[in-house]
């Protein structure tokens, strides 16, 4: 097997790629984006008004924290949390298939499959007073729960019905309860098709195509990866982005072992146009992988840029580190992935849609 090398001196920074935000689109000081989910897979940025005061939230918050599956210290692994909204006590059966079978969907795609047994995975149990979010099952429709998530972005856009949108400072203060939590995942009470992305990122409960929006976060949270698609700019102006999988470099440099290696997503490795909220200056390494589109799986470079930042984190894994500017890529192991066409097929610049 021929390992590969992602020639970049930012992988030295892998270890803290875990918990660095990725960069957002710009907005204006009222205006915040919100990573919005259709459910054909498209992923957009929706501007929606910022919240100038919540209702106040207590201090403290009491719920009971269950291991779905705990196989290390805290440190020592990646911490999945799940906090629910809009389930009473009455609900919490539910909730709990929820959080299960989401947690079951995450855990069969690649990487997460391969590193499943490096992930705590916690669920906090929390109790709402009433059955439910806002604005299910139409606009207007008000429920009292513990972190006020709703629909249209609890009415803060109503151009966007699927935006589901909860108060994070509440979900973080409940997912603060486990040891740790490295990624936030908020589950409403509804088989409403829903979700949004973000630090802690939401999805319906009960919808099954919800699912992969933990899948396309986790990119971000563990990979430190950009968005690969390009909603809502147009050229991009700026210096060389830090993320791995996106480049202003239309050759595919930064990714040039890669280049012509057929992909677990579908196609060929080489350089997109349009990625990063840009449609143009801006490459991506194949054509449509989960960073672009839900349901995709991710493109070889993710995969390798993930697997990295697992073996930095996790101490069973650390005999392969980060050594000077580069790191040793693992991808022809990766389901999918083969040599390709030794010309470089696909590697031109292509728009991608």
């Amino acid at each position: 097997m021929r390992a590969h090398r992602l020639t970049l001196p930012v992988l030295v920074a892998a270890a803290s790629l875990l918990s660095a935000p990725v960069a957002t689109a710009t907005a204006a000081p009222d205006v915040e984006w919100v990573e919005a989910f259709s459910p054909d897979g498209t992923i957009t940025q929706v501007p929606v008004p910022v919240v100038a005061e919540r209702r106040s939230a207590p201090s403290e918050v009491a719920a009971e924290v269950v291991p779905i599956q705990e196989t290390g210290a805290p440190g020592d692994r990646f911490d999945l949390v799940f906090v629910g909204d809009g389930y009473a006590e009455g609900d919490l059966p539910a909730y709990r298939r929820d959080a299960q079978s989401k947690w079951e969907e995450l855990s069969e795609v690649e990487p997460f499959k391969t590193y499943k047994q490096y992930f705590n995975v916690w669920r906090v149990d929390v109790i709402s007073p009433e059955s439910g979010v806002d604005n299910d099952p139409s606009l207007g429709t008000a429920k009292d729960t513990a972190m006020d998530m709703g629909f249209w972005c609890q009415g803060r856009d109503l151009a966007t019905e699927r935006l589901l949108c909860v108060d994070e400072a509440a979900a973080r203060r409940y997912a603060a309860l486990a040891p740790q939590a490295d990624q936030v995942i908020a589950l409403g009470n509804t088989a409403k098709y829903g979700g949004a992305g973000g630090g802690v990122a939401t999805a319906a409960g009960g919808n099954e195509s919800a699912g992969q929006i933990a899948v396309h976060e986790l990119g971000h949270s563990i990979g430190g990866l950009a968005d690969e698609y390009e909603y809502p700019y147009e050229r991009y102006a700026g210096a060389e982005p830090r993320e791995l999988n996106v480049s202003g470099d239309a050759s595919g440099g930064k990714w040039a072992a890669y280049l012509g290696k057929e992909s677990p997503d579908g196609g060929v490795v080489g350089a997109y146009e349009g990625a990063r909220y840009h449609r143009y200056g801006l490459y991506r390494p194949t054509e449509n992988s989960i960073m672009r589109t839900l349901g995709r799986e991710f493109n070889l470079i993710g995969l390798d840029v993930m697997a990295e930042a697992f073996e930095a984190r996790i101490p069973e894994l650390g005999a392969r580190r980060v050594v000077g500017p580069a790191v040793v890529g693992l991808g022809d192991r990766w389901p999918g992935s083969g040599a390709g066409s030794e010309s470089g097929a696909g590697s031109e610049s292509g728009a991608g849609d």
